[in-house]
């Protein structure tokens, strides 16, 4: 029997085996099962996902939001306008003052106060003046000073009693003989007063003048700067629109090298303290100082201090001043401060609150 060396079985194994039992293998690679049906090898894909952590960075705003909360009212201690406030130096009392008295708190009791100045007449009919400001002395938590609208201002010891009737010092200008008119004492009244850093010196605001006082000398002041000497002509056009009353503050630099006030047509000026006291500069408070825009406040709510008078009013108008430069009564600038240790100065016009840095 001739047999096919090809069909022969390899490496000894019987012939019936590619039949029974065990697979047989076709010449493309596949697989042919009994019963003859082939079975094709496919190539296997593995599909990796593969995770990558991307740091994201976290964007914050560095935006600090500021919300004032009330934490104490101090309530029921003052029949009239509240006109100044000032901390104490000891860090755990402060006084309020209105047209009438002064009073003096602890930081931690709202409910309980102590009268320490008191000015009420017995008969109101008798009432010559009334408190327009105070302020405690930067270092010296005894000492406190106020003025009043008769262009005075008393230095205070709390220690003498604890009802302060009397004064330790009085600082007042005394008028020149013969210069009193009708409009003598309501330009005279003092609107603001600062005590410097060093609490050697005391800065005072009328409507005329900003002066400069030496708390050890009390028979005048050291040093008077001319603020709207150019508006002496138009007084009783001042005191029809009532722009004569109006109550500008002071404030002075750390060094206590200069001085500044506020004026009309939201101006600002700076004096020099030194020799002299000249002006150092004028401002304007405003973005665009080329441009002018003229507004009418909400009118103040009035106090004792004008409650007395017979009010005339007149229209608001505008003029020019001794340098030749236009002024505008309905626009002025009453509140600003000084940085304690930086050359910085802050103020506020109609709503804006304007910062300058020299």
């Amino acid at each position: 029997m001739n047999m096919n060396p090809s069909n022969a079985p390899a490496n000894g194994s019987p012939a019936g085996s590619t039949m029974c039992g065990s697979s047989a293998r076709t010449p493309n690679g596949g697989i042919l099962k009994p019963g003859g049906l082939p079975l094709l090898r496919l190539p296997v894909f593995l599909i990796c996902y593969i995770y990558l952590t991307i740091p994201i960075q976290q964007v914050t705003s560095q935006e600090t939001s500021l919300a004032a909360n009330c934490r104490r009212v101090y309530a029921h201690a003052h029949d009239y306008h509240i006109n100044s406030i000032s901390n104490n130096s000891d860090g755990e009392t402060f006084i309020s003052a209105d047209d009438l008295r002064i009073n003096l708190w602890n930081l931690e009791i709202s409910n309980q106060s102590f009268n320490i100045v008191d000015v009420k007449p017995t008969n109101m009919e008798d009432l010559t003046e009334v408190i327009t400001s105070a302020e405690f002395h930067p270092s010296h938590c005894n000492t406190l000073a106020y003025s009043s609208s008769k262009g005075s201002i008393r230095l205070v010891d709390l220690r003498q009693s604890a009802l302060c009737d009397t004064h330790s010092k009085l600082f007042e200008q005394h008028e020149a003989p013969g210069s009193r008119s009708f409009f003598t004492e309501i330009i005279a009244s003092i609107s603001d007063i600062k005590f410097s850093m060093d609490g050697r010196h005391i800065l005072s605001r009328d409507y005329m003048t900003l002066k400069l006082w030496d708390v050890n000398m009390d028979s005048g002041p050291v040093a008077t700067f001319q603020v709207h000497e150019y508006l002496r002509p138009k007084l009783c056009d001042l005191y029809e629109n009532d722009s004569i009353f109006d109550k500008f503050e002071c404030c002075q630099s750390g060094d206590g090298l200069r001085v500044a006030t506020g004026s009309y047509s939201n101006i600002f000026r700076v004096f020099n303290c030194g020799a002299g006291g000249s002006e150092v500069t004028t401002l304007e408070a405003t973005r665009n100082p080329t441009r002018r825009q003229i507004q009418n406040p909400a009118r103040p709510a009035r106090s004792l201090g004008s409650l007395t008078r017979v009010v005339r009013r007149g229209p608001e108008n505008t003029g020019i001043d001794a340098n030749g430069n236009s002024y505008d009564l309905s626009t002025k600038l009453l509140h600003l401060a000084w940085h304690p240790s930086e050359n910085l100065i802050a103020c506020a016009a109609a709503n804006s609150l304007y910062m300058y840095y020299a």
